[in-house]
């Protein structure tokens, strides 16, 4: 089973290993476009207010240019440790035993506009690049993934049950046909259901946590469904591809 993680545009600081090595990141079909993003962040950052143009950042974003400035430079750390936020607080990685972290690098995957995907384990440093953002002089960042990251999605998951719980933007930097989904709804008292944004972040770290400590290998969306509801969250199945999780 492969579970795939949005990001987030928060993330920790710092990092125990050693700096960027393109070479050691997971899926290597997705290497040449990491390293013509990189090097391109590197030199945006060597204008301030072309960095903060690109990246949709306010006048008080000094350390996220600071973050790209160094991106081949500065310490990197488990990506699994780096993004954090609602979603992250919810999965909870923190606790995991080193049993639990195993299974977590083994199942779980992130999305990312620079680097496309990565796996929970991959040594990534701190960087500031959203999912919409156009650099200067580029293509658009689905127009240069969506060639080599939708094949490399696939055969990284040969013979997998995928779980996409990518947000519709990093879905459309690489899409994984046949990938189940998992929309978050909230239900009123009168039976109107709507999507809210925090519970979906919350909701979808709760069930990737579930799936991480599972000691089942779910093969359709039957098994996840139970794996879900044996962690306490309320689903349905809308079709056989769709979740649905209740708040």
């Amino acid at each position: 089973m492969l579970v795939l993680l949005p990001p987030s545009e928060t993330k920790s600081d710092g990092g125990k290993l050693g700096p960027l090595d393109l070479d050691e990141l997971s899926l290597p079909q997705l290497t040449a476009v990491r390293d013509k993003l990189v090097t391109e962040l590197v030199e945006l950052a060597a204008d301030p207010t072309a960095s903060r143009n690109a990246l949709g950042l306010g006048k008080a974003a000094d350390t996220e240019i600071e973050r790209n400035a160094a991106l081949r430079t500065s310490p990197t750390r488990p990506a699994l440790e780096r993004y954090t936020g609602v979603l992250y607080d919810a999965l909870d990685a923190k606790a995991f035993t080193p049993a639990q972290r195993a299974k977590a690098h083994a199942r779980l995957a992130i999305g990312s506009a620079l680097f496309g995907v990565v796996r929970a384990g991959d040594p990534i440093p701190a960087y500031r690049l959203s999912g919409g953002s156009k650099l200067p002089g580029m293509a658009t960042l689905a127009s240069l993934w969506k060639p080599v990251l939708t094949p490399a999605l696939r055969e990284e998951a040969a013979g997998e049950l995928v779980v996409d719980l990518r947000s519709g933007t990093y879905q459309q930097l690489g899409r994984v046909p046949g990938a189940v989904t998992a929309t978050v709804l909230t239900e009123r008292p009168d039976g109107s259901r709507t999507v809210v944004s925090h519970f979906n972040k919350h909701h979808k770290g709760l069930l990737a946590r579930a799936l991480v400590l599972s000691r089942a290998e779910p093969t359709d969306i039957a098994g996840l469904a139970r794996i879900a509801e044996k962690a306490g969250l309320r689903i349905e199945i809308a079709s056989s591809s769709e979740l649905l999780v209740l708040t």
